[in-house]
């Protein structure tokens, strides 16, 4: 069965841009010229995947977002006109899996849409072979503690508050502790991209992850590795 796609956005001809080309990939499309009508119908029906605009009549992508991350897992893929750090970040922390600035390529878009379900069948392939982190046990690193099945990390006993992409890019790294892991792998194991995928998604959520440890006054750090990637690592004192 084909997966359906929920697509919000004020401007008439973005929606008929963006059904069209994932209309042609054989997903089922549905516009919306506002997110609140999105919304609603997500209550009575809900679908595989979202994309909103930002600035819309009513609600905006940024408040349509959180409602829908407060009782739905769906992926959900932002636009906005304005190319701006804040929106950046705003969108991210409030749950969407990655953000688009327009004007934006629709192939572009139609890969990481691609990437997104192909990533979600691996997880479920995964399960149903019985691959899965069916129990908590932790990883630790200098005084970062992560629990898998629970989804929270802490510093010190206190809880980091990470977004799930931002726990599961930590995780990837707590995993290979002290070693440079590359930007190519990040994107394929967290967000599914299998291309070099034009996206600031790792390097932004890696800034906000280090804020997060700087705030609880982590000994632990990200390191860019320039050209590669990152490394988690343990500070000198």
């Amino acid at each position: 069965m084909s997966e359906t796609i929920y697509v919000a956005d004020d401007e008439e001809e973005v929606r008929i841009l963006i059904g069209s080309f994932l209309e042609k990939e054989g997903y089922n499309v549905r516009t919306f010229e506002s997110g609140d009508l999105l919304y609603d119908a997500f209550l009575t029906t809900p679908c595989d995947l979202v994309i909103l605009d930002v600035m819309m009549p009513g609600d905006s992508g940024f408040v349509i977002c959180a409602k829908l991350r407060a009782t739905s897992g769906v992926p959900i893929i932002m636009l906005t006109a304005r190319n701006s750090e804040e929106d950046y970040i705003s969108g991210m922390t409030l749950g969407s899996d990655d953000y688009f600035t327009k004007p934006f390529s629709p192939a572009m878009l139609v890969m990481r849409v691609k990437a997104m379900f192909r990533r979600i069948e691996i997880e479920s392939r995964s399960k149903d072979n019985g691959i899965s982190e069916d129990s908590d046990d932790s990883i630790s690193f200098g005084d970062i503690v992560i629990h898998p099945v629970k989804l929270t990390a802490y510093c010190n006993s206190a809880e980091l508050g990470l977004t799930n992409k931002e726990f599961n890019l930590l995780k990837y790294l707590l995993k290979h502790p002290e070693k440079a892991v590359a930007r190519e792998a990040l994107l394929s194991n967290i967000w599914g991209y299998d291309y070099d995928a034009e996206t600031r998604v790792t390097d932004d959520t890696v800034k906000r992850i280090r804020r997060k440890l700087s705030a609880a006054k982590s000994e632990v750090s990200i390191n860019t590795v320039w050209g590669h990637g990152f490394k988690i690592i343990k500070k000198e004192v």
